[in-house]
């Protein structure tokens, strides 16, 4: 297993965990559960844990993919990589006071958990943003100018044109 390969089993994580505690946290509001928004500040916590290996193996894929593709696309993403991590360290911090506030009960648990989740939609803007970029330094048709990319054409529609 290689850097790249490494790369690819940890960048999913920090995306998909918030997305997961987002939607419990939104539930902990709807149904007014304390428990329940503990847990979304706990899985927000989570992700930020999981973004430092992420973080850490974009280095070793970087060296085994610059050969390969344009030097842009890997520039934009590691960019766009550095500011969601951070956004996602201040989230994960976040999300610990709001859970440590929740926990004893405070009484402004309910704004910092409230922040939370307003200040998740960005760093999930900023996780959509690195993701994409992430996947246009090795898939072509995903970039912005997938319309100038011809794809070859299956055996099977060439012999139907051909009839």
């Amino acid at each position: 297993m290689n850097g790249a390969h490494l790369h690819l089993l940890a960048n999913h994580l920090p995306i998909i965990i918030p997305m997961v505690a987002l939607l419990v946290l939104i539930i902990g509001f709807l149904f007014k559960s304390d428990i329940t928004k503990r847990i979304g500040l706990a899985i927000f916590m989570l992700g930020a844990l999981l973004t430092i290996p992420a973080f850490v193996t974009g280095e070793g894929a970087e060296e085994i993919v610059e050969s390969a593709t344009n030097d842009a696309y890997i520039s934009n993403h590691e960019e766009l990589a550095e500011t969601f991590a951070v956004l996602s360290y201040i989230l994960g911090v976040m999300a610990a006071v709001g859970f440590w506030a929740n926990w004893k009960h405070k009484s402004f648990a309910g704004f910092v958990s409230a922040s939370v989740l307003v200040f998740s939609l960005v760093v999930l803007f900023f996780a959509q943003q690195t993701g994409t970029s992430g996947g246009e330094i090795m898939h072509e048709e995903i970039r912005a100018n997938a319309s100038n990319i011809v794809l070859p054409q299956s055996n099977s529609t060439q012999e139907t044109e051909e009839d």
